[in-house]
């Protein structure tokens, strides 16, 4: 004979919860037909684990039950390998003997001990697989373990364990837990989804398991993820490129947070030159304002990163020019915050134009020596030229014209310098530069290559009202 007595179950599931006494219950066999059996149950951590029973008697062909009993405690007893249950028995004729009998009988070896059956303990639940995330790294036989954890909780249990685990940042138990159940399109009351928490912990493995998956974002106005912003605020270009390409026909570039910003106005913000570049090549708007009026290239200069200043200046339309809510250009507030090296990539343009408007002579000439183009242009067209005939600025002019300005440029409006000076009423200006080339007539004025001027005007510009200059104090 093999054994005398059977076990209902090969393994033990035992639901652990911190802090309490936890049991588990399993049933045991006389596999005698006329004779009754002693049963001795014990394991290896006794100060752990006991029972209801530790010794018993069981008649012929029927069954007990056991309850084994896990001490309270704050973290479950883990073990590789996982302690496990002794089943002993040995053939008791008379049926029947008291409990000290029972343990004089099983404590002395021999032939008349049978060892029935070895049945492993299974520490399953919801806490046992957070202890397992939190406690991977010092753990062997994690999987496995997990394995036996996840089939005692159910799915919404599995969910609230994939946030956590999405957190931590473990792949492994992510994916276990999508395999045994979880929802991965669980969404957070503030409408956070599981890709957005995959972005915050910054794991791509994660990201990429849980597109597989069939995750999804949540785009909804009032609380959308921002997932482009989070990645963007990592300069975390590779969870980008996911995201896009995973999500394109959902998630958009140029779309706002609360504060009116976009992905591009994050990245420049913290002066990350790829996240702009990447920003800028997937469609985002280089010259989109925030909320308070401010331009990535604002950001940029404010965060003093002169690689994100020079790219934006070069792939963006205006925002050179802007001014945000306090009226500063982004040449401004570089200088204000003392970011001295971006001075080159923002200043010229608008020091020059400037220094045109004031009649700052020396300040004009150090900016054309330093390689200002004499014909830059401000957000409306206006030349240095334009201002300085505007503002009846003799020797500016003069400068302008010595360097080889643009006498006959239109600007957005096709008003020439010419026009400019006679309707400021600056007749002197206006012989000056008619006597350097300028055409009275506006129908030939020589756009410079910023495309036609949006209308032509038929009359001379000395029939012309007087006009304020567009933007200028």
């Amino acid at each position: 004979m093999d054994r005398l007595v059977k076990p209902d179950v090969t393994e033990v599931e035992l639901t652990f919860r911190r802090g309490q006494r936890c049991a588990a219950t399993f049933r045991v066999t006389n596999l005698m037909h006329t004779m009754s059996v002693a049963v001795s149950l014990s394991t290896a951590s006794p100060s752990l684990f006991s029972f209801s029973q530790p010794y018993s008697i069981i008649p012929p062909l029927s069954s007990a039950s056991y309850t084994l009993f896990l001490a309270p405690s704050d973290r479950p007893a883990l073990s590789s390998p996982p302690d496990s249950i002794t089943v002993r028995s040995s053939m008791l004729p008379t049926g029947k003997a008291h409990q000290d009998d029972l343990r004089r009988l099983f404590s002395r070896p021999g032939p008349h001990v049978f060892k029935d059956a070895t049945m492993p303990i299974a520490l399953v639940g919801l806490q046992v697989i957070e202890f397992l995330i939190r406690q991977k790294t010092q753990i062997r036989e994690t999987d496995s373990l997990l394995k036996k954890a996840i089939p005692g909780c159910d799915k919404t249990q599995l969910t609230r364990l994939l946030n956590y685990a999405i957190s931590c940042g473990d792949a492994g138990i992510v994916a276990s837990l999508i395999d045994g159940g979880a929802d991965v399109n669980d969404v957070y009351p503030d409408g956070t989804s599981l890709i957005s928490l995959a972005v915050e912990a910054g794991n791509l493995e994660i990201l990429k398991i849980l597109i597989a998956s069939g995750a999804s974002v949540n785009n909804k106005n009032e609380h959308a993820d921002r997932i482009l912003h989070k990645a963007a605020a990592m300069d975390r270009v590779d969870l980008m490129e996911v995201l896009f390409k995973a999500f394109k026909d959902v998630i958009d570039p140029n779309e706002p947070n609360a504060d009116g910003r976009t992905p591009l106005h994050v990245a420049a913000a913290n002066g990350f030159v790829d996240a702009v570049r990447f920003c800028v090549e997937a469609g985002a708007d280089a010259d989109a304002t925030d909320s308070a009026g401010s331009t990535p290239l604002h950001l940029a200069a404010a965060a003093g990163n002169a690689e994100a200043v020079e790219y934006l200046v070069e792939h963006s339309t205006y925002a050179r020019h802007a001014v945000d809510g306090d009226g500063k250009t982004a040449f401004g507030i570089a200088a204000e915050n003392g970011h001295s090296r971006l001075l080159d990539s923002l200043r010229l343009r608008d020091v020059l134009l400037r220094a045109a408007r004031v009649d700052d002579v020396h300040g004009m000439k150090s900016c054309l020596a330093e390689g200002a183009d004499v014909d830059a242009r401000d957000q409306n067209g206006w030349t240095p030229l334009h201002r300085a005939a505007f503002k009846g600025r003799v020797e500016s002019v003069k400068l302008l014209l010595s360097h080889g300005a643009s006498v006959n440029a239109a600007d957005d409006a096709g008003y020439t310098p010419l026009q400019c000076a006679v309707e400021a009423g600056h007749a002197h200006l206006a012989m000056l530069l008619i006597a350097h080339g300028a055409r009275a007539s506006p129908k030939d004025v020589d756009p410079l290559g910023s495309g036609a001027a949006k209308h032509r005007l038929d009359r001379p510009c000395f029939l012309y009202p007087l006009r304020r200059e567009k933007g200028r104090a």
